[in-house]
């Protein structure tokens, strides 16, 4: 009996060597499970590509609106994926010897490729905004500077230090598109220009803000704003009619927006309480039509972005009569101001047109001085 016993020893613990290589493993096992849960969580909110904030497109005469919300995100890898496309697209698109970083920024050239796949995107108040003026071509101008791969800007117009301030700043920015660090987020609200209170407004959210306007012949100016509106309402007063406040005498109605918006060295002593004249570019919305690659070097150079945008870019629709692009942003195809862009002006009694740029000419002058520009309108 004792040799049986000897024969069946007791069966002895685990090595404290071989449980602790257990525990090690089964914390491991935990901790992957927990952090392919963090991730699995963090794919499901990822941002979609940031060309689609702020692309709905509105007419420069004002019409439409903004709508409430965003759109529906898509979740990654299909947001990875598209924007793979785009930055793909945004290196074939930059000019030869040029070379689009790869997180879209030409400033800092951070945060690359990892910045795109994680979403480190976010909405911010725009460091440039044009400012007017109506009919002079900010739409055009726009749609051009949207092109570049560190420009993002809302399509419609916010009216947000003219209509809706009281809205506030939050509001506003939750209307911009989504940046990436280097990138320029930008609107466009020609009507600021000749809005007493935005000077003030725009100032008091930032006093770096660089300022665009794109100025016109003011007399062409006042007969395009003048057959925008004739288009809308048919039956309105003739041009001449609205001109004068007299027609014998020949004074001219100041008080008529058409006209009143023409003065633009009045509305620019306004600006320039609150901003410097170097923190506002002047471009031509003649010039923009003659060489639009030309004005849009000086438009890049302003805001401290690559001349990415050339002549390579563009061409001349002759039954439009405006410069077109050959790829816009997010697509492969031509695209051109919609139809309510060139109208034909109507048959202006020449007296009246001379007339207009006699009242003009003094106010010209002017605003040649003040900017250190001649625009060529007398």
């Amino acid at each position: 009996m004792a040799v049986s016993a000897a024969a069946a020893p007791a069966a002895e613990p685990l090595p404290r060597s071989v449980f602790k290589k257990f525990l090690v493993m089964l914390c491991s096992l935990l901790m992957s499970l927990y952090v392919f849960y963090c991730l699995a969580d963090r794919s499901q909110t990822l941002p979609g590509p940031i060309i689609a904030a702020g692309a709905a497109s509105e007419e420069e005469e004002g019409g439409g609106g903004f709508l409430g919300g965003s759109p529906e995100l898509p979740p990654w890898p299909a947001a990875a994926t598209r924007r793979k496309r785009l930055l793909k697209r945004r290196r074939q698109e930059a000019a030869p010897g040029q070379e689009v970083p790869a997180g879209g920024g030409g400033v800092s050239g951070t945060p690359g490729t990892v910045a795109l796949l994680l979403g480190e995107d976010s909405k911010r108040l725009p460091q440039a905004i044009i400012i007017g003026v109506k009919k002079g071509g900010t739409r055009a101008l726009l749609e051009f500077l949207r092109v570049h791969p560190d420009v993002r800007a809302v399509g419609a117009e916010p009216h947000f230090f003219d209509r809706n301030y009281e809205r506030g700043l939050a509001w506003y920015r939750d209307l911009m598109p989504r940046t990436l660090e280097g990138q320029i987020t930008m609107e466009k609200t020609p009507s600021y220009f000749v809005t007493k209170e935005a000077p003030a407004r725009i100032s008091a959210m930032s006093k770096g803000t660089k300022l665009i306007v794109v100025v016109r012949d003011p007399v062409t100016r006042a007969i395009s704003d003048y057959t925008q509106t004739l288009s809308k309402k048919p039956d309105i007063p003739t041009f001449e009619s609205l001109t004068f406040k007299n027609r014998t005498t020949g004074l001219i109605d100041t008080s008529w927006s058409a006209i009143q918006i023409g003065i633009y060295a009045k509305h620019l002593e306004n600006w320039l309480l609150y901003f410097p004249i170097g923190q506002i570019l002047f471009v031509s919305g003649e010039r923009l039509i003659r060489d639009p690659a030309g004005e849009l070097g000086r438009v890049q150079d302003f805001l401290g972005l690559k001349r990415i945008i050339t002549d390579k870019h563009f061409y001349f629709n002759k039954t439009k009569g405006f410069p077109c692009l050959k790829k816009a942003e997010g697509s492969s195809k031509p695209h051109c101001l919609g139809k309510t862009k060139g109208r034909t002006h109507p048959d202006i009694d020449q007296e009246v047109v001379q007339r207009l740029r006699d009242f003009y000419r003094p106010f010209n002058m002017k605003f040649y001085q003040m900017t250190g520009q001649d625009f060529g309108w007398d």
